[in-house]
């Protein structure tokens, strides 16, 4: 696998990204196409948050975004990302877990991030690589969570999918844009979950997880059927902590909620 690859910069002891070579040239004949950073060849650049306190890899990350067509707005700090995020959302925020004195910054910051957006799509990008850290990252409400060990490439595959996510729930197939099972109701079109008429504040990843098993009632879906329909890439076990999560919410709204069975061994069914 092509790895991201560092070098030293010249007069300076900082680390740079190498990009592939000849990141942008094109085969002959290839097909005209929008950039990764764009929907279409037509449209505005999609923004993408990275909140790094390294100004190296702040820098380096911002570049090789940018050379990919996203239009990418960094920040050092969290205080000075909320501010930023409170006039403006992105289209996807990026997020370092230790933020100069803050150890835990980017966790209060996804916490916060979430709470202003329960769609926006975040993926941690982090030098701290433990399973608690994963899975507290999860539960504070992200999408995705990478070490930066990962490659280039790696990365703007993970951007991509959260990226082809957000779009699906925006334009569905015309006879998907509601599904209705009992009290259930899952709005597409709005990115909206209802439980009773009352509302369920899921993240991104959540209302895929629903919305993959609503469709199809008494069916056991695995975990691996899971992450594939929600086009997420983390080990099988995230998948637990995204359902307790997703359970949690229901029964904060009725506390009788019982719609998602474990299937112990084989995954999840949707019984309501």
């Amino acid at each position: 696998m092509l790895v991201l690859q560092t070098f030293k910069r010249a007069g300076s002891g900082s680390n740079a990204v190498r990009l592939p070579n000849n990141p942008g040239r094109k085969m002959a004949g290839a097909p005209k196409c929008a950039p990764l950073g764009y929907s279409s060849p037509h449209t505005m650049p999609r923004r993408i948050a990275l909140v790094e306190d390294d100004p190296a890899l702040r820098a380096n990350y911002s570049d090789a975004l940018g050379k990919h067509g996203f239009d990418v707005a960094a920040y050092a700090a969290r205080d000075e990302a909320m501010r930023a995020f409170r006039t403006r959302l992105p289209d996807l925020a990026i997020l370092d877990i230790g933020l100069g004195d803050e150890y835990d910054g980017g966790f209060a910051l996804c916490r916060d991030l979430r709470a202003l957006s329960a769609t926006l799509p975040i993926l941690f990008l982090t030098a701290r690589d433990s399973d608690f850290d994963v899975v507290s990252g999860l539960r504070m409400g992200a999408d995705d969570y990478l070490t930066k060990d990962a490659s280039l490439p790696h990365l703007l595959a993970r951007i991509a999918a959260l990226m082809r996510r957000v779009e699906a729930l925006r334009a569905p197939p015309p006879d998907e844009d509601i599904v209705e099972r009992g009290p259930l109701r899952l709005d597409l079109k709005r990115m909206l979950a209802t439980w009773g008429g009352k509302p369920v504040e899921l993240t991104l990843t959540e209302f895929w997880m629903v919305h993959s098993l609503a469709r199809h009632p008494g069916h056991v879906k695995t975990r691996e059927q899971l992450m594939r329909d929600a086009e997420l890439v983390i080990e099988e076990d995230s998948v637990t902590s995204h359902m307790k999560r997703v359970r949690r919410k229901f029964l904060a709204v009725d506390a009788s909620f019982d719609a998602v069975e474990t299937v112990y061994g084989m995954g999840y069914r949707w019984t309501g």
